[in-house]
């Protein structure tokens, strides 16, 4: 193994899955300014402070809410989604991620003459731009916002259920997320049962918040069972919680910086990260908003190894792992291992 390379260096080299990467959150301050452009504002209209929490920071858990809607001001137009998309990709292709799950949304923005189909179809018009381009195969998953109303998620999941057919294969499932203090994800249920029985898979995000450690509400989502469980920050705080994710096996998608910074987790030690790892269960490491937490994929495993004390093969074996855990079918999933296997002798290379 080539010792001499750095660890800031190896984990950018290490080709690696993002499997919860919200559209709006992972916008760059490059593609901010790109966005004002083309909107006819001025750069001062949101300045980095405003729009991204910077390293070192950390803010209340609302604050992000605050920054996705300053972002979403920026991108009422199609173009400004095909924009934000196709740089987004580009983005997370020059860090090294190989695969890669986007989820968003759908808006209805009347007052620019945007739909949930034409936001839908900006997203699927830039991943197909960005195919041919980029070293990197990208998914889509249609997000249910917690605040929304289960007649607009299930205009969501019929829209998911439509182009699952349209999109060869780009559209593979629904996410549930949105600011987890609001709202009960029980109402969801129904709908979600019906994504599910339709094909589509599950991300949803449980137990993000400490009451949710003791609400009915996790356990009945996890009774579902959801694919995926996006953060489950507080799970391990409820044996009978953990007792079901264990016993479905249901894979953490993980976000050390996001819930440092959200102040949803005290520190990178604190992380419940390390209380899954060293059970074996499945964790994947993600960014959740590389844009807003000022965060790459790369930096994500970085600090996993400097925290936790985890070896270079470790990273490689998480991030090998995590192909496991992705959405795409069995043929995608061994292509995807063979990409890295071809990757692994370079990376490992002797001196």
């Amino acid at each position: 193994m080539d010792e001499a390379l750095g660890l800031a260096e190896f984990c950018r080299q290490l080709p690696k899955v993002e499997l919860h990467a919200h559209l709006s959150g992972s916008v760059s301050e490059t593609t901010i300014q790109k966005l004002q452009v083309k909107k006819g504002v001025g750069h001062d209209h949101a300045h980095q402070g405003d729009i991204a929490i910077g390293k070192g920071e950390t803010r209340h858990l609302e604050e992000p809410f605050r920054i996705f809607k300053i972002i979403q001001d920026l991108s009422d137009t199609e173009e400004a989604i095909f924009t934000m998309t196709e740089d987004v990709i580009s983005e997370f292709a020059a860090d090294g991620v190989r695969y890669l799950e986007l989820r968003s949304t759908p808006r209805h923005v009347p007052h620019t003459g945007m739909t949930p189909s034409t936001y839908v179809e900006s997203i699927l018009s830039a991943i197909q731009t960005c195919k041919d381009r980029e070293d990197v195969v990208v998914r889509l998953l249609l997000a249910i916002d917690r605040r929304q109303s289960v007649e607009t998620a299930t205009t969501t999941v019929r829209l998911a259920q439509e182009y699952v057919l349209r999109s060869d294969g780009v559209v593979v499932g629904i996410d549930l997320s949105g600011n987890p203090a609001v709202g009960d994800g029980r109402d969801f249920i129904p709908v979600l049962k019906e994504a599910q029985n339709s094909g589509l898979k599950l991300a949803l995000h449980i137990a993000e918040i400490s009451q949710q450690a003791t609400s009915p509400e996790t356990a009945a989502l996890l009774s579902l069972p959801p694919d995926r469980v996006g953060h489950g920050t507080f799970i391990h705080h409820n044996q009978d919680l953990a007792d079901m994710v264990v016993d479905k096996n249901i894979p953490f998608e993980i976000c050390l910086t996001s819930n440092v910074k959200a102040q949803t987790v005290a520190s990178y030690s604190d992380h419940h990260f390390q209380h899954w790892y060293s059970k074996k269960h499945p964790c994947v490491l993600c960014t959740d908003d590389k844009g807003v937490f000022c965060t790459t994929l790369s930096e994500e495993y970085r600090h996993a190894a400097e925290t936790f004390q985890l070896t270079r093969p470790d990273l490689w074996d998480l991030s090998y792992h995590s192909i496991d855990h992705t959405f795409g079918g069995e043929d995608l999933k061994q292509q995807l291992r063979d990409k890295w296997n071809t990757e692994k002798e370079k990376l490992f290379q002797t001196t």
